[in-house]
């Protein structure tokens, strides 16, 4: 059975993620848009698709089959970002919006996005309700209506489209992009050989910027990598940065919702800096104010942030669905987490990475200092924060309750001198430190894996407090 995850469904190109069960779930997408519509006008749709293999096809597959169920889709001409597909969702006014992606996951993998009239994920009861025309489909063995694809084209059914544009002039509401025209910076954009490409150059592209473009071709195979933009997968990054004597290299990921940039050193930055130094930027520069959402995995330096300028900061699980929510019901200036997902007021509800990328810029224009200056100022303020994280495998499978209750319970008094303030289960479990530092323990809910994060002043400390997640981890199971 086909179940959503927190932000869709993934899965094995040719082993679960086959054309057959994309046209089921798209017919089962049809059958709760068709029974959420409450207007006199057909149904919308926008479907856009990533850079993976047979991507493309999978999302014409899926316009076919909403066509065939009377409703208009809004298929987009060629591989574009996901929050380039959010937006024009809630642009257009549509019911929904599907992305075919499978984000920044292995090349084996595609998967299925499915987005709300807001311009965000889809809430877990709109995944429900799709999950329920599923098993209603199998019960009563019922396949997907398809039409032809030249015949709903004819019709008007589907409907090819560009969505970048209107996704770029919105962009200009939220950056200051005068200021980056005029700021002569030299830029590396790494696509990692995603929907990415070509964002940065255009719509920088009558600057006085000269932007170089990097894995920027379509290759489904993202050269034998995974296309997230961590350090280990930026090293052409950061070889092109220095050739090129950059003054900062940016990545985005398969679908460019997520951010990772590296300065003229070659030094990553990462999302943890990126959100702390836009943030500041916003509240120091722009001055504006609001509250702050991020998720247990995000950095302390946000915290301090908060607390010197009096912004009410909300912690979350992982995942950018609970920071969405909190946006949409609140007066959020900023929201984020770790793995490099960020917006801001003003935006969809979703990570977007195009749009840090240049928030980045704006920030380096203001400063007129190198960026490795500037994350040194931020680190000297509102730091020192080192961020690490390991993968712990455990000997055999435990329940993801029993382990939470486990390591709540084997909580130390002090780590090397440091007394443990206060130990928190929102996810998985997280011990706060007196001096700021935590280590973050989150079991996998799919596999006998650890999550293991942690933050401290000094890179060794990090170290210990990863060391010992690991140490508690297997102890509590021995």
């Amino acid at each position: 059975m086909i179940r959503f995850g927190t932000d869709g469904w993934r899965a094995v190109i040719a082993d679960t993620f086959t054309f057959d069960n994309l046209r089921l779930i798209s017919q089962a997408v049809a059958e709760a848009v068709k029974k959420q519509h409450t207007g006199s006008e057909r149904p919308q749709v926008v479907i856009g698709y990533d850079t993976r293999f047979l991507s493309d096809r999978f999302a014409s597959e899926a316009a076919r089959v909403l066509a065939g169920n009377g409703i208009v889709a809004w298929l987009t001409r060629t591989d574009s970002p996901t929050p380039v597909i959010s937006y024009n969702v809630k642009e257009k006014r549509a019911d929904a919006g599907i992305v075919i992606t499978a984000s920044h996951n292995p090349p084996r993998y595609n998967g299925f996005k499915l987005k709300a009239p807001y311009g965000g994920s889809a809430t877990a009861e709109q995944c429900a309700l799709v999950e329920k025309e599923l098993e209603l489909m199998e019960r009563e063995a019922r396949g997907p209506n398809l039409m032809d694809f030249q015949q709903a084209v004819d019709m008007e059914l589907i409907r090819r489209f560009d969505p970048s544009w209107t996704y770029y002039q919105h962009l200009g509401t939220l950056v200051d992009l005068d200021k980056i025209l005029q700021s002569e910076l030299n830029i590396v954009a790494d696509a990692m050989w995603g929907a990415g490409r070509g964002a940065f150059a255009s719509i920088l592209s009558r600057s006085r910027c000269q932007v170089t473009e990097i894995r920027n071709v379509l290759n489904p195979g993202f050269g034998g990598i995974h296309p997230e933009p961590i350090a280990r997968y930026l090293s052409e990054l950061v070889a092109c940065v220095q050739r090129t004597q950059a003054d900062v290299g940016l990545a985005t990921d398969g679908d460019a919702d997520r951010i990772g940039a590296v300065d003229a050193l070659g030094n990553f930055i990462d999302p943890h800096h990126i959100f702390a130094l836009v943030l500041r930027h916003l509240v120091e520069t722009r001055k504006q104010c609001g509250d702050v959402v991020k998720t247990v995995s995000t950095t302390f330096m946000i915290d301090n942030l908060a607390q010197k300028y009096g912004l009410k900061v909300h912690e979350t699980p992982v995942g950018f669905n609970y920071i969405a929510d909190l946006m949409m019901r609140n007066d959020v200036l900023m929201g984020g987490e770790e793995s490099g997902g960020i917006s801001i007021r003003g935006h969809i509800p979703e990570g977007d990475g195009i749009l840090m990328g240049l928030l980045l810029l704006e920030v380096m224009a203001e400063y007129k200092v190198p960026l490795h200056e500037i994350v040194a100022d931020l680190q000297a303020r509102y730091g020192p924060a080192h961020y690490g994280r390991i993968d712990e495998r455990l000997s055999f499978p435990v329940p993801k309750k029993q382990m939470v209750k486990l390591l709540a319970e084997a909580a130390p008094s002090q780590v090397h001198g440091e007394s443990i303030s206060r130990v928190d289960t929102l996810d998985g479990v997280k011990y706060y430190l007196a001096d700021n530092s935590w280590l973050l323990i989150r079991p996998s809910g799919t596999e006998p894996v650890l999550r293991i994060y942690a933050e401290a002043h000094t890179p060794d400390f990090r170290d210990e407090l990863l060391k010992l997640g690991g140490e508690l981890g297997n102890k509590v199971i021995a």
